[in-house]
């Protein structure tokens, strides 16, 4: 199928310790997943080669973590995923989700398809833009629209908002800098119907460095709200 080397990174107890925390029953998929970030990944572009041996803190964990702030059952839709990155991460820890990935190049769409099929969770990928009218009519309505390094906010709220139902949630993975970047745009996403942001901190218990997300929600159109 595919062949990594030995992963040096999981003999450090605490990633080992998170990822089985986070994980569980699917611990075996995630590391299959790894795996395939690692090869896969990196062969096709979508992953550089000095991520390999972080893969885990830098990408798997990271996104996973932030599936304590997602709400039970919800159908939740990862914009612009590239590698899968948070989609597949999200759909391991949290089998109740109803996890789509969007993503509209081809050669990543044909990536998440294939790893979709190796780990054989129930997840459904479309190839095309947030933006798109055939995607917002397909996947419109959700509970949360996720990402993770796609644009700054106030574009990243004009490509998630159509796809979120009112009282719908944003969670975007973001960096050091979500507190700036919410001040920066808070004016404009307040006008496209976004409230109650806020920054938060997922994973501070198990993973070294913490996972910094930025929620926010979705208040219904402009003339429309509750």
């Amino acid at each position: 199928m595919f062949h990594v080397k030995h992963d040096p990174e999981f003999d450090d107890p605490a990633v080992a310790a998170a990822a089985h925390m986070m994980f569980g029953r699917r611990m075996d998929a995630a590391a299959t997943y790894r795996d395939f970030l690692a090869d896969a990944g990196v062969v096709r572009g979508l992953i550089g080669p000095r991520e390999v041996d972080q893969m885990w803190s830098r990408h798997v964990l990271n996104c996973a973590a932030a599936a304590e702030v997602i709400a039970a059952d919800a159908r939740l839709v990862d914009i612009g995923s590239g590698a899968g990155l948070p989609g597949i991460p999200l759909a391991l820890a949290r089998p109740d989700l109803r996890v789509t990935l969007v993503e509209p190049l081809l050669r990543r769409y044909e990536f998440l398809t294939e790893i979709i099929g190796i780990l054989d969770i129930d997840v459904q990928v479309i190839r095309g833009r947030a933006e798109d009218k055939d995607v917002v009519s397909s996947v419109g309505g959700a509970d949360v629209v996720t990402s993770r390094a796609v644009a700054p906010l106030d574009r990243l709220a004009r490509w998630s908002l159509p796809l979120l139902r009112t009282g719908g949630e944003l969670v975007a993975i973001k960096g050091s800098s979500a507190g700036e970047e919410i001040e920066k745009h808070r004016a404009a996403l307040s006008r496209a119907g976004l409230g109650e942001l806020r920054v938060e901190s997922c994973g501070a218990d198990s993973l070294a460095v913490a996972t910094t997300v930025v929620r926010g929600e979705y208040r219904g159109k402009p003339g429309k709200r509750r």
